[in-house]
């Protein structure tokens, strides 16, 4: 029996979308959720779609999703609540992983605790595979193979304009109370989120200050470029707040490392989130954009290379980049184990991916379209 894509969390705003974008590039995902009639209806609207009841609270109903040679891709957040039983489930089926997660302690756990559990199982894990962080590990990858082996650092920044919807801000007040890390010294370390700020300039000469984030590129871009010594993931901010950022960090971390606190505030953020609240709607996306840049330097702090992505919003760029990596990696073989994109597919590839997805080095990539699913035939 061929294999198939499976979306779990397919009637929340990412899920939903996602599938939109498996459909109109031909493929026929089975739609998985809570929610019979919501999966029902979205499945009669995609034009008779399987579906199939599932709740991360029943991990045996996750389970039962998948076997061998499928593709899950999980869209339900918040990861660090949700995540662990879907993982499981693709290990222990034996199917590839892709998740939308941008939780840098769920991205931590799944390359750290579940990698080696799949590298035995020969399953691949593919986390963060959305604008957090996929567009980074390109534009890194692109800056510091320019750059050559003089480089040791690079520096990431990630610019958006728009709201976020239910599901980003119920992750994001949980990412504020789990504990994060950066990749310092040749070696991945644990640090609090917002701990450093910087300053990037934009094309055009605008000025953006961003906090640091832990993201998939610490662990992607020092396997692929073992010269480099320090990874910086910054996520574009606004407002005043944002200078006082490191003390802000230190006094939360100081506070959260007290017996039951941060234990305590996960449970009271767990308590007043709400499900699926919608996002941004079309025309709000087609008037969004976002830009990534990468920057390399040597040891002695100067710039080597700089590379920029730009393009879509990064809800249009998260759809497209989860159907073109779950079309492609159906019926493939990728390494086993937690991968990074870079890991999973080759530069050449991935480039044009992200450019499909609608983010390219020029800021000119196409609105993503509909096309057929053999544009990701190998």
């Amino acid at each position: 029996m061929a294999g198939r894509i499976v979306i779990f969390g397919a009637t929340g705003y990412t899920g939903e979308h996602t599938a939109r974008a498996l459909v109109g590039h031909g493929a026929r995902p089975v739609l998985a959720g809570r929610s019979p009639e919501r999966l029902e209806r979205l499945a009669e609207e995609l034009g008779g779609l399987e579906t199939t009841v599932a709740d991360a609270d029943r991990p045996a109903t996750v389970r039962a999703l998948v076997q061998r040679g499928d593709v899950l891709l999980s869209t339900v957040g918040p990861f660090s609540r949700f995540g662990e039983p879907v993982v499981d489930a693709a290990i222990d089926a034996g199917a590839t992983y892709v998740d939308s997660s941008g939780e840098p302690a769920f991205i931590r756990r799944v390359f750290c605790h579940h990698g080696p559990r799949a590298e035995h199982a020969g399953v691949a894990l593919l986390t963060a595979f959305g604008f957090d962080w996929v567009p980074g590990n390109l534009a890194g990858a692109l800056a510091l193979r320019e750059a050559g082996d003089r480089a040791s650092r690079v520096e990431i920044g990630y610019f958006a304009e728009g709201r976020v919807s239910g599901g980003t801000h119920a992750s994001t007040v949980r990412a504020a109370l789990e504990p994060s890390f950066a990749f310092r010294d040749g070696r991945l370390r644990a640090e609090p989120p917002g701990l450093r700020v910087r300053t990037f300039t934009l094309p055009g000469g605008g000025r953006r200050r961003a906090i640091s984030v832990g993201g998939s590129e610490h662990f992607g871009l020092p396997a692929t470029h073992p010269h480099v010594r320090d990874v910086d993931v910054l996520l574009g901010q606004g407002g005043p707040h944002v200078r006082a950022m490191p003390l802000i960090s230190r006094a939360l971390g100081a506070g959260l490392a007290l017996p039951g606190v941060r234990r305590r505030l996960l449970a009271l953020a767990d308590a007043h989130r709400r499900g699926s609240t919608g996002g941004p709607d079309a025309a709000a996306r087609d008037e969004g954009g976002s830009t990534v840049l990468a920057i390399a330097y040597a040891d002695d702090k100067s710039r080597l290379s700089e590379v920029t992505l730009k393009g879509v919003d990064p809800y249009t760029f998260t759809f497209e980049i989860l159907a073109w990596a779950a079309c492609r990696l159906l019926g493939e073989s990728p390494p086993p184990g937690a991968l990074a994109p870079l890991q999973a597919f080759r530069l050449g590839l991935l480039r044009e991916g992200v450019r499909q997805a609608g983010l390219d080095r020029r800021g000119t990539g196409p609105r993503p379209t509909k096309v057929g699913i053999t544009t990701y035939s190998a």
